[in-house]
């Protein structure tokens, strides 16, 4: 259940604890105008920046709803318990010292137990800006001012929180929150409490750490509900490639693909940087999340419409082309010489011409994109005049209103794009863009919110626990692949051997017809590299003798099977478990091509075939798997049958597998078949 937050997030009164740390804070309330009630505790001060102190909590005039707790780490509890019992809204808790330290975790209990229900945000955070009343439980300073209606921002860091309300971008601010050391209230707890504020616009988050993912995917189901969406940025990176010890998924898996795919099942975009970040931001506030992809770019420069089709190659973006009809009503507003497309050039023919650049802009506007984005770089008003630049300003708020357009007004140069000029833009109804690449990421991202709300709501992912075990066990290759098979996956036919003279009679019992045969050392996770497999062999003898080796190398037994024929494609299939995210489902090139291409994508778990057919589609390997160059095509279908069979495995053994690698998967014309496959389980049996 979410804790209620509004008294301490939207206070009447505010109680103000410490020395000169509890001072700064009083001097923000002041400056932000905070009509409510300042109460500064301090024992022998009577007053603080001209505000009446008070001597102890005591001797309040009534429980405050909000208290900002500047003292050491055992004053702290102390003042939290007491806050606790009188009533109070919540409290802000600046000192460190707690969960953060090697010595603090029976500090960190103390201070919970003292809290009880009240809510507390911290301990080790400055604290909460709230730009909309003008409550600042904030003892720096800060960058932001007060605000009808914005974005929130919630962050694990105090610094980034402090350096976003100093951005001269024009987004307005409407909270900005630290969550330190989340000792009671979780960065997404945070975030659900803001959703409930009607005038945030959207919300933005600064995550280190996903303590609790059900908190997360509660957060965006609440989102969605309210329409209000949410971007992040997630730093740190998982050891899950740096432990694993038996599989090419692993290796793809790693990093933050497990973050990615996360979120991105929730329909929270994760972005690059701040900047992207604080431009997503303002996109969102304007306009929301986008219905789709089709972008429109306009600029009086060839130059500039370059650059937005070359930086669109790295974004799910489309210029759609324009219609004969539609080429026509823009050319009937330009000069003859001007070749209409998209992105359109539209020359310097009608510049500092209101009314013809209204025209023009209404017409390419009006076929109906889901953002129509103008190339407007101002110069810099130190040293240049902005006067030939009103025309446009005034054209393209009057053209997206006639043409009913969400529009976006776009600088190449971030610093070209004033914050008067952003905070005028942003009211007319326009979104203001800094920079090329970061308006083309915000705008990918506003479409994969726009994608992922029209889409049926993801189920909650695989639980992330997994079952007690004494040991981790290897599977070879036979027995991973027969449990495989036990779920649908197709293998090659094949026999264990172990000896040379058993090996010998598999291949008399396999040769039929025009297959090829293979015998691999059983229990080597990456046979190639260990010289522990043979290929192509064509008689029972071969068989015998490679076996004899391999045994003899290897100290194993063999399995000899059939080569499968006829493969276009390899792919690779796998399952790892990530610390935080529970199994994460991997596919992408196999082969030799694993490595060299990291051509994958990630999907949580469950998963359903529309979301692996539209991950596989996405993949620079699918164009292999449709036919490439004259090859045939292969077959998708086992493709995608394989890979929800391995879905399936993985569900039906969540609390027990660690690990899953089946690489190569050889693609046919018809049907997919598991050249070699790997798999780690917990066990409590012994493991020798």
């Amino acid at each position: 259940m979410t804790p209620n937050l509004s008294r301490l997030l939207r206070p009447k009164s505010i109680a103000i604890f410490g020395g000169s740390w509890a001072a700064n804070v009083v001097e923000q309330c002041l400056k932000a105008g905070f009509d409510g009630e300042i109460w500064p505790v301090h024992p022998t001060r009577e007053t603080v920046h001209g505000v009446k102190a008070y001597p102890s909590l005591a001797a309040l005039p009534s429980p405050p709803d909000a208290a900002w707790i500047g003292v050491n780490r055992d004053a702290t509890i102390e003042i939290v318990r007491d806050l606790n019992a009188m009533g109070a809204g919540g409290a802000v808790c600046f000192a460190s010292g707690f969960r953060e330290t090697d010595d603090g975790a029976d500090r960190n209990a103390a201070l919970l137990d003292a809290a009880g229900e009240m809510p507390i945000i911290g301990p080790n955070c400055y604290g909460a800006l709230n730009y909309l009343d003008g409550a600042t439980l904030w003892p720096d300073q800060h960058g932001g001012k007060r605000v009808d209606s914005g974005v929130a921002i919630i962050t694990q860091s105090s610094n980034i929180a402090i350096n976003i309300t100093m951005q001269q971008r024009g987004l307005p601010v409407a909270y900005a929150l630290t969550a330190g050391n989340q000792a009671q209230i979780g960065l997404a707890d945070m975030a659900c409490a803001l959703l409930e504020d009607a005038r945030v616009t959207a919300i933005g988050l600064h995550i280190e750490g996903v303590g609790d993912t059900a908190a997360f995917e509660a957060l965006a189901a609440r989102a969605r509900e309210k329409n209000i969406p949410i971007v992040a940025i997630k730093v740190g990176r998982s050891d899950q490639a740096r432990t694993a010890t038996i599989s090419h998924t692993a290796s793809l898996a790693g990093s933050d693909a497990g973050s990615q795919a996360f979120f991105r099942r929730l329909g929270i975009p994760l972005l690059p940087s701040l900047p992207a970040l604080i431009e997503t931001l303002k996109l969102l506030h304007t306009h929301g999340p986008l219905k789709g992809r089709d972008m429109l770019s306009m600029s009086c420069s060839g130059g500039e419409a370059s650059l937005m089709a070359d930086s669109a190659l790295a974004h799910d973006l489309h210029f759609r082309p324009y219609k004969a009809h539609e080429k026509a009503a823009i050319s009937a507003t330009l000069n003859p010489m001007v070749t209409v497309a998209n992105p359109l050039d539209y020359h310097t023919f009608i510049w500092n011409d209101d009314k013809a650049m209204t025209a023009t802009f209404a017409a390419a506007m009006r076929p109906g994109f889901d953002l129509s984005m103008l190339i407007l770089d101002f110069p810099r008003a130190d040293r240049c005049s902005h006067e030939t630049w009103e025309p446009a300003v005034k054209a393209i708020a009057r053209a997206a209103k006639k043409a009913k357009a969400r529009a976006a007004v776009v600088a190449s140069l971030g610093e070209l794009l004033p914050e008067d000029r952003c905070e005028a833009f942003i009211a007319a109804g326009i979104a203001p863009l800094c920079g090329i690449d970061e308006a083309l990421l915000a705008a990918d991202a506003a479409a994969q919110i726009g994608e992922a709300w029209a889409a049926e709501p993801a189920e909650p992912i695989l639980p992330p626990t997994i079952a007690p075990a004494e040991n981790t066990l290897v599977l070879d290759e036979a027995e991973s692949k027969f449990r495989l098979s036990n779920f649908g996956i197709q293998v090659p036919a094949g026999r264990i051997a172990t000896t040379p003279q058993e090996a010998e009679r598999a291949a008399e019992e396999l040769r039929v017809g025009d297959y090829k045969l293979a015998v691999k050392a059983l229990g080597i996770a990456h046979k190639t590299e260990a010289d522990a497999v043979r290929l192509n062999l064509q008689s029972a003898a071969v068989v015998k003798n490679d076996a004899w080796v391999l045994i003899k190398n290897h100290q194993c037994d063999v399995l000899v099977e059939h080569m499968v024929i006829g493969g276009l494609v390899e792919i690779i299939i796998g399952v790892t478990r990530d610390p935080v995210y529970g199994l994460i489902l991997t596919f992408g090139a196999g082969g030799v091509l694993t490595e060299l291409l990291q051509d994958s994508v990630s999907l949580m778990l469950p998963t359903d075939e529309q979301a692996v057919s539209e991950a596989l589609a996405g993949l620079r390997i699918s164009k292999l798997l449709n036919g490439y160059r004259g090859n045939p095509p292969a077959d998708r279908w086992a493709v995608i049958d394989a890979i929800m069979a391995v879905a399936r495995f993985a569900a039906a053994y969540s609390a027990t597998l660690e690990e899953l690698d089946i690489n190569p998967l050889i693609v046919c014309q018809q049907g997919a078949f598991a050249a070699d496959a790997l798999m780690k389980i917990r066990t409590r049996k012994p493991h020798y």
